[in-house]
């Protein structure tokens, strides 16, 4: 089953196609868990969850009474011991909602300066994240941040695939050069391009001339009905039929 890390500059649309292809794998009779672990922790607005639903989903890196069961150390606290590998086998399933045959769950973020050492946070859910990778018989979908701070060199050769979202214009595709530097530092070796919001062939070539060697795998087209289901809190491969055709073709190009 893939592995598949999804990255890329703030609002290029990798929430996007995390939904879509994860609703490709699972009306493929896959077994889906969709990772929300971007800071603006919207992927569950993308499968179109109620506002009231959308709020079950917790963020692990908030829980702070898991966080001091699994690692021993309360959360924000500086210096002591804690667990460098909490037990985390059964968060997916005791933390996650299930919607449209696809399970999510989200992780949250470590927060920002002033909150103490967020080591035991970190611990956690850079534990689950291994954990997920290393599921063999369940498709995994993670919506990261522009970064890589989710991997580590142990979990880098089971990625199957570290796909960055760009935009056709220089400052996406500068923002997914670094990215791209980040991912091979750590050893991840398969690495590839998605363009998003793609008007016609010319949007498509500017990105492949400007790739960086990097190979892409697709496009996902603009289309006001990407902006309507937005609009309307709806599922994005429900209201995008072309969408999700570009998705199935990008899941196709993957090889899965």
């Amino acid at each position: 089953m893939p592995k598949i890390a999804i990255t890329g500059k703030g609002g290029v649309g990798k929430t996007t196609l995390t939904a879509l292809l994860s609703y490709v794998y699972a009306q493929r009779g896959q077994d889906v868990i969709a990772i929300d672990a971007d800071p603006a922790g919207n992927l569950g607005l993308a499968f179109g969850l109620t506002a009231a639903l959308d709020a079950e989903l917790k963020p692990i890196a908030e829980m702070e009474a898991l966080i001091y069961e699994r690692t021993g150390a309360q959360p924000g606290t500086i210096g002591g011991w804690f667990k460098l590998n909490p037990k985390v086998d059964d968060i997916p399933e005791n933390f996650s909602i299930t919607h449209r045959g696809v399970r999510l769950l989200r992780l949250g973020t470590v927060r920002g300066g002033g909150a103490g050492c967020l080591c035991q946070e970190n611990a956690l859910l850079k534990a689950l994240v291994t954990h997920l990778l290393l599921r063999k018989n369940q498709t995994l979908i993670l919506d990261m941040e522009a970064g890589v701070e989710h991997l580590g060199r142990g979990t880098a050769s089971s990625v199957d695939a570290f796909v960055i979202v760009v935009e056709p214009g220089l400052r996406s595709l500068g923002t997914a050069e670094q990215i791209h530097g980040l991912a091979a530092e750590i050893g991840i070796k398969r690495i590839y391009l998605v363009a998003n919001k793609v008007r016609g062939p010319q949007d498509e070539a500017f990105v492949r001339a400007h790739a960086g060697g990097l190979p892409v795998l697709g496009s996902l087209p603009f289309t006001a009905d990407a902006v309507a289901a937005d609009q309307g809190g709806l599922a994005v491969f429900d209201q995008a039929p072309e969408l999700l055709a570009a998705a199935e073709r990008i899941a196709d190009a993957l090889g899965a």
